[in-house]
């Protein structure tokens, strides 16, 4: 197996850009076959190895997982100094803490948008956060006003999509039953959310609230902090 970073490796993104057409990782290559690692389980069947989801938590455990990702980073972003909320998250890359804090609830919010129609295109998520939003406690307050939302979607559900969340939704890496782009919502903020704890870290700063094992489990959670 070859493995190209394509933000450090000559060429990297070329390859990416001129063999495949794509823009976006993580991928595995085969051949002429592709798959993006966004979703385990074609990631899973393209490398040969047993698939993934025989244990995948109910949407009612996802929701109530989300619902403490949102309110843990909320307390994270809080915790960063206005000063420093402009850094780089990591040296070598661009994004900046207020950026990746604001991504975090961001994303869960083009969820709600992809279900309600949307397509959760190749960029629905990554956008930078207003302008007003400056501060750690702005960027919270945002999330807060996500979850509202994702509480008035819950009550709206019916019995049968509770259940399962059934429908089938548009996204960049192809149509994808509501389930399993939640789960990988959820994990996704919660991958930013170790992040953050890390960065914190690194200022020196103890996060009053990370996520805990048992806040994680049942999450297919990447095991290195960068990837």
């Amino acid at each position: 197996m070859v493995v190209i970073d394509v933000l450090n490796d000559a060429g990297g993104r070329e390859l990416l850009l001129n063999k495949y057409g794509l823009r976006k990782v993580p991928v595995l290559a085969k051949g002429d076959q592709f798959a993006f690692g966004q979703m385990l389980d074609p990631f899973a069947k393209l490398a040969g190895l047993p698939m993934p989801g025989a244990d995948r938590l109910s949407p009612e455990q996802l929701y109530k997982k989300y619902e403490t990702v949102f309110l843990v980073a909320e307390g994270l972003a809080r915790q960063f100094p206005a000063e420093r909320f402009r850094e780089r998250v990591i040296p070598h890359r661009e994004r900046l803490i207020r950026t990746l804090s604001y991504h975090i609830f961001r994303i869960g919010e083009s969820f709600l948008e992809t279900w309600n129609g949307a397509e959760y295109s190749l960029g629905i998520a990554d956008n930078e956060p207003p302008d007003e939003m400056m501060t750690g406690d702005d960027v919270a307050r945002y999330g807060e006003s996500v979850w509202k939302k994702y509480e008035a979607w819950w009550k709206g559900l019916s019995e049968k999509d509770r259940a399962s969340l059934p429908p089938v939704l548009k996204t960049y890496y192809g149509d994808t039953v509501a389930h399993q782009v939640f789960e990988r919502c959820t994990w996704h903020s919660a991958q930013h959310c170790r992040q953050l704890v890390a960065v914190l870290d690194r200022m020196g700063i103890k996060a009053e609230r990370p996520l805990t094992p048992t806040d994680l489990a049942g999450l297919p959670m990447p095991e290195r902090l960068f990837e």
